[in-house]
């Protein structure tokens, strides 16, 4: 009867503890419906918001390119909490891109986003977009002024704007940085380095075999929003995107390895709509490509000690990115700039023809340089 009696009340603290948690989720949602709400965006309004963020995305890249920070200041309401994070985070991308052109001895001469909106809620009177912007970087070596280099980062936005003296101004923004790993680039700036970097010269790549040159072909067409536009800034559909899982840089790379003409076997295969753990995961591929002898490691270690080693590298070789002891990112090589420095593709974030390094310049960083044997 006791028994009985105990089993009775648990069972009713349990249905209160359901109810309450119903309730609260209840009142949540009813005011997550409250302050957001999706409504019928007329095309008239979404061209003059594709129009407005375009303009704003502008002024971004032309005060990060020109170090105004004061610029930079009027494009955001920093007397909300989200308006400041949001501004101070493209102070540290400023500061980290021009100490990276120092590193480099380059100077950026163009940054250009062309922006694509995937969606609008209305948020009081302001709103919520989600966006695709594809950046362009163009720059050009201090000892070659008359030689453009280009390349692409796509990244994915959520961008809360608000009214504000007769413009739309950023309250809140979220996406994936490919900067974010780089907060103390100062400290592998030397003379040797910026000597290493003037010596290198282009190379002709014509005799690359027919392997590697579909595998860059691939990586080149499905690199996401940083791919070219003819390509419409697409993954390839026939692959699930694992950027909602952790990433996708790795599903990414085992699919230009098997455009390449690499066998899916049982260790590395792709099938039913999901990958093998050699095939999504960055250190188990990393392992799996080493250990198969599918490829070999031509160097491993900091950005100073692998870097004349990284001249050695040809389009669809692989570098794995090494951070706390694991292997964090994976990207493909697809080419070189005008001075052979090395070119890669990757997903999150989506990469065309980027600098091997640029974003991955954190002392704690370990590169592994790795030859695939196409």
């Amino acid at each position: 009867m006791v028994i009985f009696v105990r089993f009775k009340i648990i069972k009713a603290i349990l249905f209160t503890i359901i109810f309450l948690v119903i309730f609260l989720l209840g009142i949540y949602i009813w005011n997550q419906l409250q302050s957001t709400s999706t409504t019928f965006i007329d095309d008239n309004t979404k061209e003059l918001l594709t129009k407005e963020v375009q303009e704003i995305f502008h002024a971004r890249n032309k005060a990060i390119l020109d170090e105004k920070p004061d610029v930079l200041d009027g494009l955001y309401d920093k007397t909300v909490r989200n308006g400041i994070w949001a501004y101070e985070h493209e102070i540290k991308k400023m500061k980290y891109l021009h100490n990276w052109s120092e590193k480099q001895s380059v100077d950026f001469t163009e940054i250009d986003s062309q922006v694509v909106i995937r969606s609008i809620k209305n948020k009081g009177e302001g709103y919520i977009l989600n966006i695709l912007a594809s950046t362009v970087y163009e720059y050009i070596y201090l000892d070659q002024p008359e030689t453009k280099n280009t390349f692409r980062i796509g990244t994915y936005h959520s961008l809360d704007l608000m009214p504000k003296d007769d413009s739309l101004v950023i309250t809140k923004e979220w996406y994936t940085d490919p900067f974010a790993d780089s907060l103390h680039l100062d400290e592998i700036k030397s003379q040797e380095i910026k000597n290493i970097i003037l010596s290198g010269k282009s190379k002709d790549l014509s005799s690359l075999n027919e392997r590697r040159i579909k595998a860059v072909e691939y990586a080149d067409k499905f690199c996401g929003a940083a791919s070219l536009p003819e390509f419409e800034f697409q993954y390839n559909p026939k692959y699930r995107n694992y950027n909602s899982q952790g990433g996708d840089c790795t599903n990414f790379a085992s699919q230009v390895m098997h455009a390449g003409g690499f066998k899916k076997n049982s260790t590395w295969n792709y099938s039913n709509g999901a990958g093998s753990k050699a095939w999504v995961n960055a250190q188990a591929f990393k392992n799996y490509m080493l250990y198969s002898g599918r490829a070999s490691l031509i160097v491993s270690g900091s950005y100073d000690k692998v870097l004349n080693s990284s001249y050695k590298l040809l389009p669809g070789d692989i570098i794995a990115y090494e951070k706390k002891g694991k292997i964090a990112h994976i990207s493909i090589v697809t080419g070189i700039d005008s001075k052979g420095y090395t070119l890669v593709n990757s997903h999150n974030s989506d990469r065309y023809k980027v600098p091997w390094d640029l974003g991955w310049n954190d002392k704690g960083i370990k590169f592994w340089l790795i030859h695939a044997h196409f």
